[in-house]
C-alpha cells in the first residue's frame, strides 16, 4: 500500500511539473507573439458611471456589452420580440485549459441576435464572434463614439437615437431606430451606476428603461415595417467570478401605467440567493429608486426542460415589491427560447419575450418584460476548445421568423 502511494504521489509530482512547464512555455509563446498579459485592474473599477463617454468602449475593460431587447409589432399585426447584444472581451486572463486565448485573439468580439413571434410561437436566433483574423467577419468598438460592428450586424449612435442592424444567412434583415423616452438610469445601491456582485467585484451598469422603437424586418425580400418599446442595458468592468456568480435570473418589465422594474437574483453553485442581487424601479417621470436583494420575490410558477440540453429553466414567475406594492405575474410567450451559444460565448442560456399582468397598488397592470437565465446548463464549466473554434456563426431554426 505504502509503495503504491509512493508511485501515485510520484506520478502526481511529475504530472504538475510537466503542466507548470507547459503553461511556462505557451504563456512565453503568447508573450513573444501577442504581448504579456494585462491585470486589466487600473483603479478605476468601483469609480461612477460617466455619460456620454462610458456608452463607447473601454480599453481596460475585461468584460462589456450592450444589450438591446424589446417587443414590436409589424403593421399586418404579427407581435414580435427581439435580442440583439454585442459582447467585447479582452482575454488576458482567459484560458483554454493551459492555452491562453489572447493567442486567438484579444480583443474578441461577440454578438447574440434572437427573434420571438409570439403569434405563431416560433424562436429563432444567430450568433457571431471574431478576433478579426482570416476567416473572421471584421469587428470594431469605437472608443470615441458609440459605433460597433461584426460583419453586416451594428450598434450605433445617431442623433441621440440607437441604430440597430442584425441579418441572419437566411433572407432575414432587422433594422431599428430607438429614441429614448427617458433619461438614462443608473442602476446601484448607490445610484451612480457602481453594481457590486460580490463584496469588492463590481460592473460599471445602467439603462434606457423605455425606448421608443421604429424599423423594418425583412423577410424572404417581404418588408414589414413595425413600431413598438425596446429596453438598453450598457454593462462594462473587470471582475473577478466568485461562488455567489454561479448563475442569475435577470428581469425587465415595461408596465402598461409607464414606469419599469428591473431585478435580478444571482446565484450561488447551491442555487441560493445571493445578498448582492439588487434592481431598479423608475416611476412614470423617470425617477429611479434602487432595490435591495430583500425588497423583492421572484417566485417559480412552473418549469420547462430543453429537449436538447436537459437543461430545466423556471418558466413563469410571481414578481413582488411589496414597498412598492407591485405583484406581478410574468409569463412566456413560449416556453422554448433557449440559445446554444457555446461555439461564440460559450454558455446555454434562456432568454425571452414575457407578458406582464398584476396589480399596482389597487390598480391593475398589464406589460411585457424579457427574462434572461443563466446557470441552469454547466456546460460552459467544462469548455470545449474545437467547439469554439468551429461554432462561429450558427443559426437556429432553418425557418424564418414569420415563415
Amino acid at each position: 500500500m505504502s509503495e503504491q502511494k509512493t508511485l501515485q504521489d510520484t506520478f502526481q509530482d511529475y504530472l504538475e511539473i510537466f503542466e507548470k512547464n507547459a503553461h511556462d512555455f505557451l504563456e512565453g509563446v503568447a508573450d513573444a507573439f501577442v504581448g504579456e498579459a494585462e491585470t486589466l485592474r487600473d483603479g478605476t473599477e468601483l469609480d461612477p458611471v460617466v455619460l456620454p463617454d462610458d456608452l463607447t468602449a473601454h480599453r481596460n475593460a475585461q468584460t462589456e456589452w450592450w444589450y438591446y431587447t424589446g417587443h414590436g409589432v409589424t403593421d399586418s399585426g404579427k407581435r414580435f420580440g427581439f435580442e440583439l447584444v454585442f459582447f467585447k472581451r479582452r482575454t488576458d486572463l482567459d484560458k483554454f485549459s493551459l492555452v491562453p486565448l489572447r493567442l486567438l485573439g484579444n480583443p474578441i468580439y461577440f454578438a447574440h441576435f434572437a427573434l420571438t413571434d409570439a403569434e405563431e410561437k416560433k424562436f429563432r436566433y444567430a450568433h457571431r464572434k471574431s478576433a478579426n483574423g482570416w476567416f473572421d467577419y471584421p469587428a470594431s468598438a469605437s472608443e470615441k463614439h458609440f459605433h460597433l460592428r461584426l460583419g453586416d450586424w451594428s450598434l450605433r449612435e445617431s442623433h441621440s437615437a440607437h441604430i440597430l442592424r442584425a441579418t441572419t444567412s437566411r433572407d432575414v434583415v432587422f433594422e431599428a431606430t430607438l429614441k429614448p423616452k427617458k433619461p438614462v438610469v443608473l442602476n446601484g445601491r448607490g445610484k451612480d451606476g457602481v453594481s457590486f456582485k460580490d463584496e469588492g467585484q463590481a460592473s460599471r451598469y445602467f439603462s434606457y428603461t423605455r425606448m421608443e422603437m421604429e424599423g423594418d424586418l425583412i423577410i424572404d425580400g417581404e418588408t414589414e415595417h413595425f413600431t413598438g418599446s425596446a429596453w438598453m442595458d450598457r454593462e462594462f468592468g473587470t471582475w473577478t467570478p466568485t461562488e455567489r456568480q454561479k448563475g442569475w435570473d435577470w428581469f425587465s418589465v415595461q408596465l402598461d401605467n409607464n414606469c419599469e422594474l428591473m431585478c435580478y437574483q444571482l446565484r450561488d453553485s447551491e442555487d441560493g440567493v445571493s445578498p448582492f442581487s439588487s434592481g431598479t424601479y423608475v416611476d412614470e417621470n423617470g425617477e429611479f429608486t434602487p432595490l435591495s436583494n430583500t425588497d423583492f420575490s421572484i417566485e417559480p410558477t412552473g418549469f420547462w426542460k430543453s429537449p436538447r440540453t436537459n437543461a430545466t429553466y423556471p418558466s413563469g414567475w410571481k414578481l413582488k415589491v411589496p414597498k412598492l406594492n407591485l405583484d406581478l405575474a410574468v409569463a412566456p410567450v413560449m416556453q422554448d427560447q433557449e440559445l446554444d451559444t457555446r461555439g461564440t460565448t460559450m454558455i446555454v442560456y434562456w432568454e425571452g419575450a414575457c407578458e406582464v399582468s398584476g396589480k399596482a397598488g389597487e390598480s391593475d397592470v398589464k406589460g411585457f418584460a424579457y427574462v434572461e437565465l443563466v446557470g441552469y446548463d454547466r456546460s460552459h464549466e467544462k469548455p470545449n476548445l474545437a467547439f469554439f473554434l468551429m461554432g462561429n456563426s450558427f443559426e437556429f431554426p432553418s425557418k424564418s421568423i414569420f415563415g
